[in-house]
C-alpha cells in the first residue's frame, strides 16, 4: 500500500489537506492592510508559474491526498490564462474554489460552472461606498456590490463575503453585514487585522472575537444570535441571528489561534511552498520542478518543519513583533 499521503501530515500529526493555490501577485485593488499604495515589487514573469506548472503541482499534491484546492491572488481574476488554469484543475478529483475582490466574476460565470466553481469568497470590508473606495483606493464599490447581488440570486453559487476587521475604520459595521444574512444565505466572516510586512499592522487596530460577539449581542439580543456548528478543520467560528437565513463567523488568528486544527498549506505564484501563512519560509518547488526533479521530497521536508503555531511565533510579543513581521511577505504576495 502506497504511503505517499503520509507525507502530508507533520510532526504533530496534522494532515494537510486543503491547498491554497496564489496564480498571480497582481491585484487591481490596493487594500490598505494587504498591500502599499504603490503595489509591490512583483516577481519577474519568467519566475511565476505557468498554467501547466500550476496543474502539474497541484496534480502531484492531490496524489498525495490534498482534496481541496483554492485559487487566491493577488486578485486571480485579472491573469488572463485563469479560465485554462481553472479548467485544468477541475479535471483533478478536488473540490475547487476560489477567493476573489469581486470586481469581474460576473466575466467568469459560466466558466466558474463549467469547472464546478460552487464556493465563491469576495474580500468586502466595508458596505459604505466611501469607506470602501478608501480602503480599496479604487472606486468599485458599486460593481462589488452588483456582482454580489447576482451571485447570490444563483443557487448554484455558495458565497462567503470575507470581511477584515480595523477598529476605528469599519468596526461600527458588524450589524449591518449580519443584517445581510437576514434574507440572504450567505456567511458573513470578520476576520481579525493580522500583522504583514507593509501592512502598518498595529495591536490597538485590532477587533477580537469577543469585541465582535459583543457588537452583535448588544444590537440583536443576546438570546437572538446562536452558536451553529463548525465544519472539521474550520478556521472560523460560526454563528447564526435567530430565523436568519445566512450565518456569521469569526476568524480570530490573533486572539484566539486555531493552528492545532490546521490543514492548509500555501502556493506561492512563484512557486514556493508556505507551511504556514506566518512562516518566513519557504521551500522552492518550482525550481525543482523545472530541472525535471521530483518535488515529493521537497514537500515532505516542508511539512515536516512546520512549527506548532503561526511559524514559531507562539507567544503573542513574537506575534505582534514588527521585526519579526517584515521577514514575512506582504499578504498579497503570499496569496490570501
Amino acid at each position: 500500500m502506497s504511503q505517499s499521503p503520509s507525507i502530508l501530515t507533520d510532526r504533530f500529526q496534522r494532515s494537510h489537506s486543503y491547498l491554497r493555490i496564489s496564480i498571480t501577485e497582481r491585484c487591481n485593488f490596493r487594500c490598505t492592510y494587504c498591500m502599499p499604495a504603490a503595489g509591490i515589487p512583483l516577481s519577474p514573469k519568467n519566475h511565476i508559474m505557468t498554467y501547466e506548472e500550476v496543474f502539474l503541482v497541484a496534480q502531484k499534491f492531490v496524489a498525495l491526498g490534498v482534496t481541496k484546492i483554492r485559487i487566491t491572488g493577488g486578485e486571480p481574476l485579472v491573469r488572463k490564462d485563469v479560465a485554462l488554469i481553472l479548467e485544468k484543475l477541475a479535471t483533478l478529483p478536488v473540490e475547487l474554489s476560489i477567493t476573489t475582490n469581486g470586481v469581474l466574476i460576473d466575466k467568469y460565470i459560466e466558466t466558474f460552472k463549467a469547472c464546478g466553481i460552487q464556493k465563491i469568497n469576495v474580500s468586502i470590508d466595508s458596505l459604505d461606498e466611501q469607506k470602501f473606495n478608501t480602503i480599496t483606493r479604487r472606486n468599485d464599490f458599486k460593481k462589488v456590490m452588483e456582482n454580489i447581488r447576482l451571485f447570490v440570486k444563483d443557487d448554484f453559487f455558495k458565497i462567503k463575503l470575507n470581511c477584515v476587521l480595523m477598529k476605528g475604520f469599519n468596526e461600527d459595521e458588524i450589524p449591518a453585514f449580519i443584517q445581510l444574512t437576514k434574507d440572504l444565505n450567505i456567511n458573513v466572516r470578520f476576520i481579525e487585522f493580522m500583522p504583514f510586512d507593509g501592512n502598518k499592522w498595529n495591536l490597538d487596530q485590532l477587533v477580537s472575537h469577543q469585541q465582535v460577539l459583543d457588537k452583535a449581542t448588544q444590537f440583536f439580543g443576546n438570546s437572538l444570535v446562536g452558536k451553529i456548528e463548525d465544519a472539521p478543520n474550520d478556521t472560523s467560528k460560526n454563528y447564526r441571528i435567530n430565523n436568519y437565513q445566512g450565518s456569521f463567523a469569526i476568524i480570530s488568528t490573533v486572539t484566539n489561534p486555531f493552528c492545532d486544527s490546521c490543514n492548509r498549506i500555501r502556493l506561492t505564484a512563484n512557486g514556493k511552498l508556505k507551511n504556514c501563512l506566518f512562516s518566513n519560509g519557504e521551500t522552492d518547488l518550482l525550481t525543482a520542478l523545472r530541472n525535471g526533479e521530483s518535488i515529493e521530497t521537497a514537500i515532505r521536508v516542508a511539512i515536516n518543519s512546520k512549527r506548532k503555531m503561526r511559524g514559531g511565533m507562539d507567544t503573542q510579543q513574537q506575534f505582534t513583533s514588527d521585526e519579526l513581521r517584515n521577514q514575512n511577505r506582504s499578504m498579497t504576495a503570499i496569496g490570501g
